[in-house]
């Protein structure tokens, strides 16, 4: 059982020590990365899928339990315990969803593993902006109902204690879902985002610069009563581009009733 990981710091572009030597995250925790374009945030999740032992270019350690990851487990298993969700992804297996659910389970040697499917579609056709059907091939899944499905996967049926996200709010799926639904599983999550809400709906953010880990926040009570805020605004706008994307006009009488 994963309880924590730890990132043991290696250096920035520069070769320079990182200015945050030290970063734990706990069981049940999000931590949002975030930095501008090319500030290192996709090496340090790359760096945690593969549990660098301070072979790659940042020279970072993941450690596991506060042990390195090679004594906690063998490589086999290791790449088991990181799932990924990228902004990119689809499914190349041909079969039907019910069927990659219900085989994913059966892997997992779960207990009533049609119910699960079940729960599995519910949620992510929750998270998804277009329908999921159980009958559907994977090969014709669109890119955001791909991702719906996999975090829905990740979440019920897999049992990677660490979930990496790269930029949900591209995923064209109901981001702010997708990650409390991750969290309520006890998993750790850490996520790459520019997005003002995901980044105050982690529990801390890890600020990178310049390829190194250079701030480390946690979520103050003003930054969560901004998050209440920008949520109210995500509604508003939701509204809207649903209306649109239905073929409505925006006219005076839909103003009145919204």
């Amino acid at each position: 059982m994963i309880d924590s990981i730890s990132v043991v710091g290696g250096k920035d572009k520069n070769g320079a020590a990182e200015v945050i030597p030290l970063l734990n995250i706990r069981a049940g925790e999000i931590l949002a990365v975030v930095g501008t374009t090319g500030s290192g945030k996709s090496m340090l999740i790359a760096d945690i899928e593969q549990w660098a032992d301070g072979e790659t270019p940042s020279q970072r350690r993941i450690l596991i339990n506060q042990m390195p990851a090679g004594e906690f487990a063998e490589d086999r298993v290791l790449r088991g315990m990181a799932a990924e969700v990228s902004q990119n992804m689809n499914f190349v297996m041909d079969m039907s969803v019910k069927d990659f659910l219900h085989l994913h389970a059966c892997s997992r040697h779960l207990e009533q593993a049609e119910m699960l499917v079940e729960q599995v579609l519910s949620y992510a056709n929750r998270l998804s902006g277009e329908p999921i059907s159980s009958q559907v091939k994977l090969t014709v899944l669109s890119g955001g109902q791909s991702r719906a499905l996999m975090v829905a996967d990740v979440a019920l049926i897999s049992d990677a204690p660490v979930v990496l996200l790269d930029e949900l709010e591209n995923a064209g799926i109901d981001r702010l879902a997708a990650l409390k639904g991750l969290a309520l599983q006890n998993k750790i999550v850490v996520l790459v985002t520019h997005d003002p809400m995901l980044a105050l709906l982690a529990d801390r953010r890890v600020v990178m610069k310049n390829g190194g880990m250079f701030r480390l926040h946690s979520t103050t009570s003003e930054e969560k009563l901004l998050l209440k805020r920008l949520e109210q605004n995500n509604r508003q706008i939701s509204f809207w581009r649903e209306q649109l994307r239905l073929g409505f006009t925006i006219n005076e009488e839909i103003l009145e009733q919204y």
